[in-house]
């Protein structure tokens, strides 16, 4: 899937947080919506004018940050 069709950054909107494109619903929010247990069809009905391709997206567009970053461990300096 293609999420650059679906999700948008502005620095207009929601402070440039990646959202649904033409709409102010966050990637954030729909992955802690479903993080805390809400199912695609949950989401949907609590959003009708979303699809489920962009509920799709959100995820994908999340999946392609995550593993685009790098993590780096560091020992903690004396107390």
């Amino acid at each position: 899937m293609d999420w650059r069709v679906h999700i948008h950054q502005d620095p207009s909107v929601l402070g440039g947080k990646p959202c649904i494109r033409g709409t102010r619903i966050s990637v954030e929010l729909l992955v802690r919506d479903m993080a805390d247990g809400a199912s695609q069809d949950d989401i949907l009905e609590a959003y009708p004018f979303l699809t489920r391709e962009q509920v799709h997206a959100a995820l994908a567009f999340a999946a392609a940050s995550l593993s685009a970053e790098r993590v780096i461990f560091a020992e903690p300096t004396g107390a």
